[in-house]
């Protein structure tokens, strides 16, 4: 039975699912990276799609921008569609000095100024971490394929144009790695439900350099990551 923003059928998403914000990556990393993918969902052009990845079941769906629209998605595909393992792909913007364009990122936890979290937890504050073993993983697998990898604190916004001018460099001296706009809502919402939650980006601008990548480096580091994110899946037990 289909949820008000999913229109899938019962059995259509895999246990795992790779969550990018653009639902046209979705579509590209179902044509690119999976074997038989067929689209199970559309409505709002929020595309969902499933197939096999060297021969494990993997689905993709786009999960729109910002925590809200993360959230909306991630709980029906959890409560309503038996999804147990939801990883983030996507971009971010580097705040680290030490951060370089292009580097990947594995979100240990996730900051944020969003409030969603709170509201969880009756007004306090709520530690939004990844799954250990799906970072593991993730991890094993970017050594694997020799894929360097920063491991850390992300800062999920709310505002992508914050007024806020001095954000940034407070969050540079806390030793946060990046900004992005969905991490800790994910978090929050696999706790919530009982499932389990990574996320993986590539650096593609530094926000306090002012450097960005092209749209050519944007697609290759794009790739990479996916590829060693969908290898860090083969590893995971249904």
């Amino acid at each position: 039975m289909s949820t008000p923003h999913i229109n899938a059928k019962p059995g259509d998403f895999a246990e795992t699912l790779l969550m990018p914000g653009d639902p046209l990556r979705a579509q590209y990393i179902a044509e690119t990276f999976l074997d038989d993918a067929r689209r199970v969902a559309d409505v709002r052009n929020m595309y969902g799609y499933t197939g096999t990845y060297k021969g494990k079941a993997i689905s993709i769906m786009g999960s729109g921008m910002g925590v809200p629209s993360m959230s909306i998605y991630a709980k029906e595909l959890i409560t309503d569609y038996g999804v147990k393992n939801i990883i983030r792909v996507g971009t971010c913007g580097g705040v680290a000095a030490d951060i370089k364009l292009r580097d990947v990122i594995i979100a240990m936890g996730a900051s944020t100024d969003s409030g969603v979290n709170r509201q969880r937890l009756r007004g306090y504050d709520f530690a939004a971490l990844a799954d250990f073993g799906l970072m593991e993983k993730a991890v094993a697998a970017a050594r694997a394929a020799s894929i360097p990898v920063r491991v850390g604190n992300v800062f999920t916004s709310d505002l992508f144009y914050s007024p806020d001018t001095e954000l940034m460099p407070v969050l540079e001296k806390m030793n946060v790695l990046a900004v992005d706009m969905e991490a800790a809502g994910l978090y929050g919402v696999a706790a919530e439900y009982g499932a389990k939650a990574l996320t993986v980006m590539t650096v593609s601008d530094h926000i306090i350099r002012g450097e960005a990548t092209s749209a050519d480096e944007r697609q290759t580091t794009f790739n990479d990551m996916i590829k060693l994110t969908l290898e860090a899946t083969l590893s995971i037990d249904e």
